[in-house]
């Protein structure tokens, strides 16, 4: 049997918009990625002071898994 839910996910913008929530700044990079074999949507932000952050989005549910600073601009 198929799953049904296999394969959904939240929408790029969705995932903005979650990390905008936890980081406010301006979105620079967003890649969809496997970390630990889950699928995650990885937003970098810019913030003010010119610090970088990744935020780390499930793409299933929409939870964080985590905020990092950037040391770099790679």
């Amino acid at each position: 049997m198929v799953n049904p839910m296999y394969g959904q996910r939240i929408s790029t913008e969705q995932a903005v918009q979650i990390a905008l929530q936890q980081v406010s700044g301006e979105v620079m990079h967003i890649d969809l990625d496997m970390e630990n074999g889950l699928l995650v949507y990885e937003v970098f932000i810019l913030t003010p002071p010119n610090t970088i952050y990744e935020v780390e989005v499930n793409a299933k549910t929409g939870k964080i898994v985590k905020i990092e600073q950037e040391n770099d601009f790679d």
